[in-house]
């Protein structure tokens, strides 16, 4: 299974990512959650073109460290025993469920500490800069952020250990659920209060893009929702509701932040 995974990564997170992106837009046009303050296909533009600047410079640094691949990362702790996982000798099933949900504690505390290092920081506030809400705003970080996001995911794989199925299966739930939790959908009430006890909603990490820093500093989860109960960062709806609240943050003048050219300045700009 790791070697048919492996030999498909690419192929099988591109067909994943375009299903869910289709699949979330159309569903966006037809049950919006909020309006548009700005011309979808401009943002998009900006917004793809980010996620493809990122992923040529994550290929050219997997280049020159090929370690970078979380399947060559899992491989090589398997081939040299390093990791928990390659100590414990624990059921392959039991190993996929830890993988996954230790992969996204990961990923969530990568993500607060953006909120709370400053340089971090100023990468991470370019996703942050998007005025609007989107399937679109999960694409939207600049390039040095995903190439630190690749290297801090390399040395939690290595710590672990995990199967290289279970990493590479990681990456594709956690790319499809970051484009659901971003959507400009509408959900049934009853239908977000229950998928929100496990799962992020959007209308759940919607508040994290609150231009009110009390709110964009809560939410942190982009797939399982248990991490912000756990460390007291959960808020249930922001202060004036979903469809008055201000997306984007003040530090963003209108309409700039919709510049491909802008926001990849945007961390270096005092």
């Amino acid at each position: 299974m790791d070697t048919f995974i492996a030999q498909y990564e690419t192929g099988l997170r591109l067909g994943v990512f375009a299903a869910a992106f289709v699949v979330l837009s159309v569903l966006e046009a037809v049950f919006p959650r909020r309006l548009r303050t700005a011309p979808r296909l401009h943002r998009w533009m900006t917004n793809g073109a980010m996620v493809g600047l990122a992923s040529v410079l994550v290929r050219v640094l997997m280049i020159a460290a090929p370690l970078l691949a979380v399947a060559a990362a899992a491989t090589l702790a398997s081939e040299l025993g390093w990791g928990v996982f390659n100590l414990t000798g624990l059921p392959i099933w039991l190993e996929f469920v830890l993988a996954m949900v230790l992969l996204d504690l990961a990923v969530w505390f990568q993500h607060w500490a953006t909120h709370k290092i400053g340089p971090l920081w100023r990468l991470h506030r370019v996703h942050h800069a998007d005025r609007d809400f989107d399937a679109s705003t999960a694409l939207r970080f600049h390039p040095i952020e995903i190439a630190l996001s690749a290297a801090w995911k390399l040395a939690v794989v290595l710590a672990l250990g995990p199967a290289a199925a279970a990493a590479i299966l990681f990456e594709i739930v956690l790319n499809a659920s970051a484009q659901f939790s971003h959507a400009n959908l509408a959900l049934p009430r009853w239908l977000d209060r229950a998928l929100r006890t496990v799962i992020v909603t959007p209308d759940m990490h919607r508040v994290h893009h609150s231009v009110d820093r009390e709110e964009h500093d809560r939410n942190f989860g982009f797939c399982l929702s248990i991490w912000d109960r756990l460390f007291g960062t959960y808020r249930a709806q922001p202060n004036g509701g979903h469809a008055r609240m201000t997306i984007g943050l003040n530090s963003a003048p209108g309409g700039q932040s919709d510049r491909l050219s802008w926001s990849l300045a945007f961390p270096f700009r005092r």
